[in-house]
């Protein structure tokens, strides 16, 4: 050491000229020699690490492992750098660590043998590397597409694990490959169209929606984001691709609710707009409806009043047949309003039970015969008098007697009301068939709606509750009501009801 240090004059003149750090140790592994830059870079004083050991200047960690290793390169006394492949500490006066690349040059001197270290403090080289390492990580395990491609060719030069796994081609299929390749919706004008604002500058960056398509033939939605960057010298294009599968099945879900929504909406305004409508109109109805018969009921009553005498008994008679015949209408007003109730509370109770299909039918056209119209007749039904029914009487009675009743009203004087019976495996088919007004083609659709009256049918008497009534009862039972009619020609209305019911 001291010859060494004698005889040091050139190596300090030679060592102070160079950036690297210098230390010479010997044989021991004791530091013989440094130049300023190898102190600065441990944080020593000049000639401070003279005489000390090396391992001073190595982490503790280190330390084992790193004199054999000195030991071994001094006995072969070959020039090399140290730690090849692996990473190497140094160690400053205050503790801070630090990662140095290190060469190692043995040599003779008065014939004892040194080893000079060329040393080189590789922090900046090892922050950039980790950051580059941290930034090639995000690259490739980045859930989001990323494809890297040549300006001028539009080749692939890069594309990260995600964008292979979800497109299907490998990294060597995608570097013979461009992005007109997977984007069956576009062509090469349209792609250079779509990037010329990037090339003339005139933005930093050009996103848009398109397709991607796959290896096996299958497609995806994506929106693409486009930009410039350098790959060293070399100018490149980056995209960076969303696989918006679902927002675009979120999107589609969200605009068909709302249209479903909207259409609900635009029918429940429907509804309550019809609903106001039929208030109007039940409203004027059951005034118009409830003042007739009163009105006729009251001029009978003062007229009776009046007729006192033995020989006026007949015109006293008339009028106690209108109060009657009003009265009744009144109250078959009143039931039907009560059966409406009744249905919508679903406090209806039915009774089934077998009668005689022809029991029904006399009992209706009994009634209805007293309120024929001059010259008006009912065809009674051929080969019904065998005929048995299991089924509710009322309302069996109720239906017949309501389409019976329409067709006298709604038809002419010297007209005929046919009653037809059919028979089936499971249903009898009961037609009321009439000569009358009949109903025009585009009311036809709301005929069995409550309170609807015809437009060809507002000045005649009657409440637009029958057949709707009719109908809801037939359907509680499993039976059905059905119609045609032209106007001006006549009406068809069919009872359905079946011949074992099963309610």
């Amino acid at each position: 050491m001291q010859d060494f240090q004698e005889n040091s004059d050139i190596f300090n003149l030679l060592s102070e000229g160079v950036s690297e750090g210098i230390i010479v140790i010997d044989s021991n592994q004791i530091v013989v020699a440094t130049n300023t830059s190898s102190e600065q870079m441990f944080g020593y004083e000049k000639g401070e690490l003279l005489g000390k050991p090396l391992d001073i200047l190595i982490p503790k960690r280190y330390h084992a492992g790193h004199d054999a290793h000195v030991e071994k390169f001094i006995a072969k006394s070959d020039k090399r750098q140290m730690g090849h492949g692996r990473n190497l500490y140094g160690i400053c006066k205050d503790g801070k660590e630090f990662p140095v690349e290190a060469g190692l040059n043995p040599f003779e001197f008065y014939g004892a043998t040194y080893v000079m270290a060329l040393v080189i403090d590789i922090t900046e080289r090892k922050n950039k590397e980790e950051e580059l390492s941290h930034w090639a990580r995000i690259f490739d395990e980045s859930l989001n597409e990323i494809f890297v491609f040549d300006t001028d060719t539009f080749k692939f030069l890069n594309v990260n694990k995600e964008a292979q796994r979800n497109i299907g081609y490998s990294i060597e299929e995608m570097f013979e490959m461009t992005p007109v390749d997977i984007k069956p919706d576009i062509d090469h004008s349209k792609f250079k169209e779509l990037i010329t604002p990037l090339m003339d500058d005139e933005t930093g960056k050009v996103k848009f929606e398109t397709r991607h398509g796959r290896k096996d033939g299958t497609t995806y939605p994506v929106e693409v984001h486009l930009q410039l960057s350098n790959l060293g010298d070399k100018k490149v294009f980056v995209a960076f691709i969303l696989d918006i599968t679902e927002r675009k099945n979120y999107t589609e879900n969200l605009e068909k609710i709302v249209e479903e929504r909207t259409h609900q909406l635009t029918e429940a305004l429907a509804v309550e707009k019809e609903l106001n409508e039929l208030k109007t109109r039940f409203l004027s109805l059951v005034s118009h409806e409830f003042k007739t018969p009163l009105s006729s009921i009251l001029t009978s009553i003062t007229l009776l009043g009046k007729y006192t005498q033995t020989e006026q008994q007949p015109k006293r008679d008339k009028h106690v047949s209108t109060i009657k015949n009003k009265v009744k209408y009144l109250d078959t007003i009143l039931n039907d309003f009560l059966s409406v109730e009744r249905l919508e509370s679903g406090k209806v109770n039915y009774k089934i039970e077998e009668f005689p299909l022809s029991k029904i039918v006399n009992e209706v056209v009994y009634n209805s015969n007293m309120l024929l119209k001059s010259g008006q007749q009912i065809r009674y039904p051929d080969n019904i008098d065998d005929l048995s029914i299991q089924f509710d009487e009322k309302t069996l009675e109720l239906a017949l007697s309501n389409l019976i009743h329409n067709a006298i009203k709604y038809s002419p004087e010297d007209s005929i009301i046919e009653i037809n019976v059919l028979t089936e495996t499971d249903h009898y088919y009961i037609k009321v068939i009439d000569q009358g007004i009949g109903i025009p083609k585009a009311e036809q659709k709301h005929i069995f709606n409550r309170y609807f009256r015809a437009k060809n049918a507002l000045l005649i008497q009657g409440t637009g509750i029958g057949l709707n009534i009719a109908k809801q009862h037939l359907e509680n039972l499993g039976g059905s009501l059905e119609f045609s009619s032209t106007e001006k020609a006549g009406s068809i209305f069919t009872l359905c009801i079946p011949k074992i019911n099963t309610n």
